[in-house]
Parts: structure tokens; sequence; C-alpha cells
């Protein structure tokens, strides 16, 4: 069930995405006078069409991705046919440089304002609810990762690359691990001391085994949800219930339950209790995962800030940016060698299962939706034929330099881009299934 979850909120937020980005392309093509032939949500064979004018439009089987066919373009049908024929006023070929350059800019355009759209409702919605650096008391748990760069369990993290820190995710921040020379001062028995992260350190955290396994608050702890059919519901356990120890280790924190329990892979546990005050002697055993079967629920105090839509228009437009910003810094660190490819470049299958997950949570979907929306954007940009910036930069530099570059350029540049990009796309889809088969 899982597997259809995230498969059906891929399909449904690719196809929002593309259908919106190829219909930035199809405006501004009519709005100019230029014929389009198809509009397509999906590549083929075609699952069902609708002719309207001059346009077909339809939805194809493979939900990765869509086109818009523009008469006298040459695109990646790579439909030449055309070439030796007088231009007609309708096509794209025929247009003024400027007009043709809207045109493969329209579906960038979509995206960022999608991208941006999302990103300002979901925070006008939600406001902001976090933990303050401040109220993390007890400090950090760190694990295998964190204690490699020298971070301990009871640390408390004060400033992030020299600068005091408001929220407690600032320290997971993209800031962190995409930037150089990152670094924390954490508190330790009363003294200061900087901690050094290394340049490629998200490769290693990038890493399928490491998910999850950095940094988090040390929290105090109570039992919440109880999972049916599990062992702590068949033992008795309570929501409300304080577990105050684990076969005679004394518990305090969630993470000390965890690595007492865990360990514990289908053998007997203990746990005294404290409800109402009184304590209660609870005995079970283990699944084999080395879980019992409830949600904590944890109490550090957090924070919520509520937002004008003012306010929110300013910060969720910053938050669609920097997800390009962060592209940036990524491909950045892919190109010195800090990142490997295999980790940083993630398809559909990747994306499906780390980024939406197996639950239907709307808030997750559409952030998620908007982050990929902003990296659509991103991507498209690039300056490789075959790609909107490809096609944008040709003819940017017929519109500066006001010669037009021949039809036998523009082919042979549009083929050398598919190969490239379906290179990639191979890349991506293997490493996709060799991470999912394999690790």
């Amino acid at each position: 069930m899982e597997i259809l979850v995230m498969a059906g909120q891929l399909i449904l937020g690719l196809s929002i995405l593309v259908g919106l980005h190829e219909l930035g392309h199809l405006l501004a093509a009519k709005a100019f006078g230029m014929r389009v032939e198809q509009y397509f949500i999906g590549f083929p064979p075609k699952i069902w069409s609708i002719k309207r004018g001059e346009t077909e439009y339809g939805i194809g089987a493979i939900p990765l991705g869509g086109f818009v066919k523009i008469s006298g373009m040459i695109d990646e049908s790579l439909d030449t046919a055309h070439v030796n024929a007088e231009p007609q006023p309708y096509e794209f070929r025929a247009k003024p440089a400027w007009q043709r350059l809207i045109v493969m800019l329209g579906g960038i355009i979509v995206n960022v304002i999608v991208g941006i759209l999302i990103f300002v409702i979901l925070t006008y919605k939600n406001g902001n609810t976090y933990l303050a650096a401040k109220d993390a008391k007890y400090g950090i748990v760190a694990y295998d990762l964190a204690k490699s760069i020298g971070l301990q369990t009871g640390d408390k993290i004060v400033k992030v690359n020299g600068k005091s820190i408001v929220d407690f995710n600032e320290i997971r921040s993209s800031d962190v691990f995409l930037g150089d020379n990152s670094s924390y001062t954490v508190e330790r028995n009363g003294k200061l001391e900087d901690i050094f992260i290394p340049n490629n350190f998200l490769d290693k955290l990038a890493d399928k085994k490491a998910a999850g396994q950095f940094i988090e608050p040390i929290e105090p702890f109570k039992v919440g949800e109880l999972v049916p059919d599990q062992p702590a519901t068949k033992a008795g356990l309570k929501p409300g219930d304080v577990i105050t120890s684990a076969n005679g280790k004394p518990i305090r924190f969630y993470h000390e339950f965890t690595e007492a329990v865990k360990p514990l892979k289908n053998k007997p546990l203990t746990l005294v209790v404290s409800r109402n005050g009184q304590p209660v002697t609870i005995s079970m055993t283990t699944t084999e995962e080395g879980t019992i079967g409830f949600y904590p629920k944890l109490l550090l105090p957090v924070t919520r800030e509520e937002y004008t839509f003012g306010q929110a228009l300013s910060i969720g437009t910053k938050k669609a940016f920097q997800v390009v910003f962060d592209n940036i810094k990524g491909f950045g660190k892919i190109f010195r060698g800090e990142v490997s490819a295999s980790k940083a470049l993630s398809g559909p299958g990747k994306i499906a299962r780390d980024l939406f997950g197996g639950i239907w949570d709307w808030n997750r979907f559409w952030t998620v939706t908007g982050l990929l929306s902003m990296a659509l954007a991103f991507m498209n940009a690039l300056p490789i034929p075959a790609l909107d910036g490809g096609h944008a930069t040709i003819l940017s530099y017929e519109i500066i330099s006001g010669r037009k570059p021949t039809d036998r350029f523009l082919e042979i540049s549009q083929r050398v881009g598919m190969i490239f990009l379906l290179g990639l796309m191979a890349f991506v889809l293997f490493n996709d299934a060799f991470d999912i088969l394999f690790k």
C-alpha cells in the first residue's frame, strides 16, 4: 500500500507541475500567434486526447514528463520536415527572436510562480512551528555521523558559523551542509568549543544508511499514540505513561529508551512506568525489529509564529528561491568532487520514497510539490541543448549578435542535448534501482 501511495503522490505532483510548465509554453506561443499542434501531459503511447481548434490535448501513458509541439520548432520530437520549406507566418521560426525567447521561458516562469505561490500559501496557513534553541536545554543526541566530526551527546550547540541560533533546526540547515568551512560552536562542560564540518560531509549524510541519524535534541517524553496489535498495546501500556526504566536501566529521555530497546530484537522487555504517579511494571516481547509499537509524545516546548499575508509573501518567496540557491550550491559540490553524483542526483523512485513518503499528507505533498516546482525551473534553465535553457541561450545569442543559427545547427544541438539527457535519465534510473534494491 505504501508503494501505491508513494507512486500516486509522485504522479500527481509531476502531472500538476509538468502540465503547468507546458501550459506556460502553450499560452505564450498562442499569444504570439504561433500554431500549437499538441499539448500532452505524459509521454506516448497516447491514452486519451481531444482536438480543440488547431491543438490536440492529450494524456500519455508514461507520467514522467510532457510536451508541447509548436509548428516550425525543432524540439525533442526532432521533427525536421519543415526545415527546407519557407517559414509560415504561424510558425515558431518565423517569429522575432524576442517572442521565441519568451515562449521558451514560459514554462520556467510558470514553475517559479507556482513554486512561490505554494510556499507563500503554506507559510500563511501553517505559520512556523519550531523548537527554540534556548528550549533544547538538555543538549543534543550525537549519532555516529555527529561523533565522527567530534560532537558528543549532551553538547549544546550555541552558534552555527559563528552566529547565535534561534531555531534548533538551523543546525541542520542547507547553509551548514552546502556551505564551505562550516562550523558549530558547542558548550561542553561549561566551556565553548568549535567543531568544524568537512566540506564533503554532505556525501556521508546523503548515504541511505545514515538517513535521519545525525543530530536530534535530547527530549523527555511520555507514551503517545499506540499502534494496534503491537507488543505495547497487548501488554497494557497506555497513552500518558512515563517510562522510567527498561530491563532495569533508568530511562529519562527518548534516545535512552530507543538505545535500550533497539538491540532487543524479539526478546523479553520489562518496563517500569509511572501511571497517575504510581509505578506499574509491564512485561512484553519486542518485535523482530526491536520495537514495541508506540509513538512518543515529546515534551520540550515548541514555539509557534503566525504570519500576516504580507509577511508570508516575503518569507514564502525566500523559501522558494532558497531551493534554487541550494541546487546551485549542490551542483558546485558535485563539480568539486565533494559529493558523489550517485548520492546527490535522485530519480523518480528516490523522490517518491524519500520526499513524498508512504503516508498521504497534503501538507507534505504540497511542500514537496513546491520544492519540485522550483527545482524543475532551475533544471530547465540550465544551458543544455534540448532544455528550455539551451533554447534560451541560443536565442539570447541571436538577439545580441543579430545572427540566427542555421536549422542544421539547431538540429545537431538538439540531438546532442537529447543524447545527454537520455544518458542522465538512464543514470538516475539505474541509480534509483540500485539504491532501492541493494542498499
